[in-house]
C-alpha cells in the first residue's frame, strides 16, 4: 500500500547536513518526492512509497542526523500522487 506524508520538523536542522541525509535515507528506502529548508530554520518535505517505507522515513525524521536536534514534527498524511520520480533537495 502505497503512503504519502508532508511533513515539517523543528528545531536544530539547518546547517547539519539534515536535507543531505534525508535524500540519502529516502533514496535507500524507495521513496520519492523532496525537501527543503524554510525561511523559518525549519526543513519541510514531502515523501512517498512504500507503507513501511514511509513510515520508517517518518521515525528518522523524529531523530535526524547526529548533529541535528529535533524539537517538532508536524506530520500532515495527504493522499499518494505518483508525481515523483526520484527524491531530491528543492531550493
Amino acid at each position: 500500500m502505497m503512503k504519502r506524508y508532508h511533513v515539517r520538523i523543528s528545531g536544530r536542522v539547518q546547517g547539519v547536513f539534515f536535507r543531505a541525509t534525508m535524500r540519502a535515507k529516502a533514496s535507500s528506502l524507495g521513496l520519492r518526492g523532496w525537501v527543503r529548508n524554510m525561511q523559518d530554520g525549519r526543513v519541510e518535505a514531502v515523501f512517498e512509497g512504500e507503507e513501511a517505507a514511509v513510515e520508517a522515513m517518518r521515525q528518522w525524521c523524529r531523530r535526524g542526523t547526529p548533529p541535528a536536534r529535533v524539537d517538532g514534527l508536524e506530520a500532515e498524511e495527504e493522499s499518494p500522487a505518483g508525481e515523483f520520480s526520484d527524491f531530491k533537495i528543492v531550493y
